[in-house]
């Protein structure tokens, strides 16, 4: 890997043309407003936003949107090459998963994040520019594209997740986790008995970092070991001085603190992964609370912000991608053959709407693949549609796919639905008393297996034909 931090990261990214510099944006409500409209309306790729001279903070304080938001950013994070189509890389990661050999982290004593200390009284949250997002948000948001860091209580494994923290007041957050959530699991456990949850919030740290911290990493895979997996290193980390927890030494914001059990704040509401308020946005909730306890920073530090909102927002491409390479693998540990490809769709927040392409080798091929894609680890949360489609369909290609559903499926033999699956709070087609469970359905866009051998042929022109005709004429005539 050949950058070292995050800032390092970012003067690669430059060199790559996909940094965008703005000046004088404000913190409550324009350096959101103006991440969306760059991905909703900007040509592709949106480059990385990097807001400076931010009003309210002294020049230099800088705000980081859209980090890893496309492929070629999505790419040199994890040191592979930057040409990929979308099924390229879904596949070249998939390798990557499937040989992924985890490297525990490398404790080291001292770090860039030490070069500004904060205790006590002199803790202010609001020193760092968090952004007000969205127009109905409750309230600022210092933890959006951060790293929560818990211990369990039982068995000692690091958990490292991203969950989004509110600024309360000057020392205290409120933080939101989803039920069955690792970090959930950890923190209900210590409430179980009664105790505080030690906690640790990092913002600015490693893109390498932040990404496995939004992934489906196996329970009880710290992840610190998997992106030093997928780095071929380790990555370096403090043991925190107040609560003990290894914390990313050349983050840029590192906050320490306890969640107390019984103490809440009212969190909320915050526009979410899927392009919606949940709850309807008309109230916040009550959450648990962090107690800051200790801050540290380097010296202009760069606040790492994530801004969720209607498709496409900055995950669209690498959540979508990575979280494909998940399901293939799982797929394939799972016992299903001839996986030809996988794409969680950026329309459905990367979970919501996701395909599958096999070659049908023998009857209920096809079914099985959908199934499991619908309940297999990186795929069970929050889904809602399982599309599969044979082999010479590309599930990246959303023309391609609603084709063969138009084509190949019919409602009567080709649609079944799986109840009662695990949702969450964001789910945005359940009224907010009837959060926790929605359905699947498993759609097969196949040619039917039984009539294969009778099917009409399609009307396109062949590889063969292709390749001569490009030949003849060159790429020009499709570029």
């Amino acid at each position: 890997m050949a950058y070292r931090d995050l800032r390092d990261w970012l003067t690669q990214v430059e060199e790559l043309g996909e940094l965008k510099r703005i000046q004088g944006a404000h913190w409550n409500l324009e350096m959101g407003a103006i991440c969306d409209i760059m991905f909703r309306e900007a040509p592709k790729p949106v480059p990385a936003i990097l807001f400076d001279d931010i009003p309210d903070y002294p020049s230099g304080y800088r705000a980081l949107f859209g980090q890893i938001g496309s492929m070629k950013r999505t790419a040199l994070t994890l040191g592979m090459p930057l040409d990929y189509s979308p099924m390229g890389f879904v596949k070249a990661m998939g390798e990557r998963i499937k040989n992924i050999k985890p490297i525990p982290p490398q404790v080291v004593g001292e770090g860039p994040v030490m070069e500004n200390i904060r205790y006590g009284d002199d803790i202010d949250l609001l020193e760092f520019p968090a952004p007000f997002h969205h127009e109905l948000d409750g309230g600022r948001y210092l933890g959006t594209a951060c790293v929560c860091i818990t211990r369990d209580p039982d068995e000692g494994w690091v958990n490292v997740g991203t969950y989004r923290a509110m600024v309360h007041d000057k020392n205290t957050l409120g933080i939101h986790i989803n039920p069955g959530k690792h970090g959930r699991i950890h923190r209900d456990k210590y409430f179980e008995r009664g105790k505080p949850l030690p906690i640790a919030i990092a913002m600015g740290v490693d893109p390498l970092l932040w990404l496995a911290s939004s992934l489906e990493v196996p329970w009880e895979m710290c992840e610190y070991d998997y992106a030093g997996g997928l780095r071929g290193e380790p990555m370096k980390v403090m043991t925190g001085e107040v609560i003990g927890l290894p914390i990313p030494s050349n983050a840029e914001i590192v906050i320490e603190g306890e969640c107390p059990p019984g103490e809440t704040v009212l969190e909320g509401p915050f526009g979410e992964w899927a392009g919606y308020y949940a709850n309807r946005g008309k109230l916040p909730v009550p959450e648990p609370i962090v107690r800051v306890k200790k801050v540290m920073y380097r010296t202009n530090p760069i606040l790492t912000c994530s801004n969720p909102s209607r498709p496409p927002h900055e995950h669209s491409f690498h959540r979508s991608a990575i979280r494909s390479a998940l399901i293939w693998d799982e797929l394939e540990k799972l016992g299903v053959p001839d996986v030809r490809g996988v794409w969680c769709h950026e329309a459905g927040g990367s979970r919501l709407l996701n395909v599958v392409s096999v070659k049908q080798r023998y009857p209920g091929h096809a079914k099985q693949a959908g199934v499991l894609a619908a309940q297999c680890h990186s795929g069970a949360y929050v889904g809602r549609y399982v599309i599969v489609v044979d082999e010479d369909i590309d599930p990246s290609n959303i023309y391609d796919v609603l084709w063969a559903l138009a084509t190949r499926s019919d409602p009567e033999r080709s649609i079944d639905i799986i109840r009662r699956c695990w949702s969450s709070s964001a789910d945005p087609a359940f009224h907010p008393d009837q959060k926790g469970f929605n359905s699947r359905a498993i759609i097969e866009a196949c040619r039917p297996y039984e009539w294969m051998g009778d099917l009409m042929p399609v009307a396109e022109t062949s590889p063969q034909l292709r390749q001569k005709i490009l030949d003849k004429f060159g790429r020009s005539i499709i570029e």
